[in-house]
């Protein structure tokens, strides 16, 4: 693979019908639960092998924990979450490696497999494709608020069990429809990470912006400021490839930027198989399946977001 594209995962071919699908990622809690935290970075872990339309095949935990401080029944239950995620995925577990940390953190380096013909990667975006969404957007904001006590557990439910659910069935139906490109949604943002999949492609890509599936809360916390650090880098880093309808709000900037942990696929998909795809997402149960955009032919590396997009022509 040319690690220039920054594409979601290592790619190693073995033979002319095998490759290997080799991804790393770990973070701090981000929910109160430990079993739900182990989950989530299991299932974000994983998510980087689907991206590029591959299989797990195993995963080593890797574990910061403060063993003066945190008793280790919690690490435990840690394990445990993230075990549930990876027997999901049909995904042994066959080790890994703690270390005495100041602070929790966990996650997996997970290896998978993918025939090198059907491998998924955000370089083959075409303009005219459509831009397909799998999952709402808005963890970041959502936990940030929760760890500032302004918002309660309940309020998160829906995230948690977004970011809990694997995309491997986003992958499923992405494979067997026919798509052009695709990568998945972490701490980049919607917007970085599209930017990613322009600047492999070579092509440019037009946004709209009522079209974003959010999660409950997610614009009102927003308004009032919950932004984490990640999604602030995010808008900064953005710059001037990004052009901005003058109707959109600074929250709606943030909403578009937002760093998502466990976040759903985007995918850009041939007009012609974009209803068997949005069809096929439902079918497997993808927390959402949502048109939000197109490719276009200019201003390569460029996005343009708006309200909502003319049928045919201009934002």
């Amino acid at each position: 693979m040319d690690a220039a594209t920054r594409d979601d995962a290592a790619v190693f071919q073995l033979a002319p019908s095998r490759a290997l699908v080799a991804t790393v990622d770990f973070f701090t809690p981000i929910v109160d639960s430990p079993a739900d935290w182990g989950a989530i970075a299991a299932a974000n872990a994983l998510s980087d092998v689907y991206a590029m339309g591959g299989t797990p095949l195993f995963a080593l935990n890797l574990v910061g924990w403060p063993r003066e401080k945190l008793p280790l029944d919690l690490l435990g239950e840690v394990l445990r979450g993230a075990g549930e995620i990876a027997r999901e995925a049909e995904c042994l577990v066959l080790g890994g490696h703690t270390v005495d940390d100041l602070e929790p953190k966990f996650g997996m380096a997970v290896i998978g497999e993918v025939h090198p013909d059907r491998m998924l990667t955000n370089a083959g975006g075409c303009a005219g494709d459509l831009l397909v969404l799998t999952k709402p957007l808005g963890t970041g904001i959502l936990t940030t608020a929760f760890k500032r006590d302004a918002l309660l557990e309940a309020g998160l439910a829906d995230a948690v069990r977004s970011m809990r659910t694997l995309n491997a069935g986003a992958a499923r139906a992405a494979l067997a429809v026919g798509v052009s490109a695709a990568t998945d949604v972490t701490g980049f943002g919607l917007v970085g990470h599209l930017l990613g999949m322009l600047e492999a492609s070579r092509v440019g890509a037009e946004l709209a912006f009522d079209a974003l599936p959010l999660f409950p809360h997610a614009r009102s916390l927003a308004g009032r400021g919950f932004i984490p650090g990640g999604t602030a880098r995010n808008l900064e880093a953005a710059g001037e490839r990004v052009a901005w309808a003058p109707d959109l709000t600074e929250t709606d900037r943030w909403l578009a930027v937002d760093a998502q942990t466990s976040g759903g696929l985007l995918l850009a998909v041939p007009p012609e198989n974009e209803t068997a795809l949005l069809e096929a997402l439902r079918e497997h149960g993808t927390p959402a399946a949502v048109t939000i955009g197109r490719l276009t032919a200019e201003h390569a590396g460029h996005l343009r977001v708006a309200r909502r997009l003319a049928a045919g022509g201009e934002p």
